[in-house]
């Protein structure tokens, strides 16, 4: 497993309740790199620790739009029916 560094007085300023950090920042983390096409859908929700459901809420909250591979779709396309 790997650790990010944050300095104590930036992890101290942030405007989330303590109990909340770690969890609120691997979500923003995982938001983040899924916008900008870095992580996958599976891997970023996975880094938030959220279910399927959860992330896609969270994505919709954010108006990020859901970047589909062709696997993705055609999954989805046949879990629809």
């Amino acid at each position: 497993m790997a650790t990010i560094e944050i300095d104590d007085e930036i992890y101290e300023a942030l405007q989330i309740p303590e109990g909340e950090r770690s969890q609120a920042m691997k979500q923003e983390l995982a938001v983040s790199l899924y916008a900008r096409d870095i992580l996958s859908f599976g891997k970023a929700r996975a880094l938030a620790d959220l279910s399927k459901r959860e992330f896609h809420e969270l994505l919709g909250e954010r108006e990020i739009p859901r970047h589909y591979t062709d696997t993705e779709l055609a999954e989805d396309r046949k879990y629809a029916r």
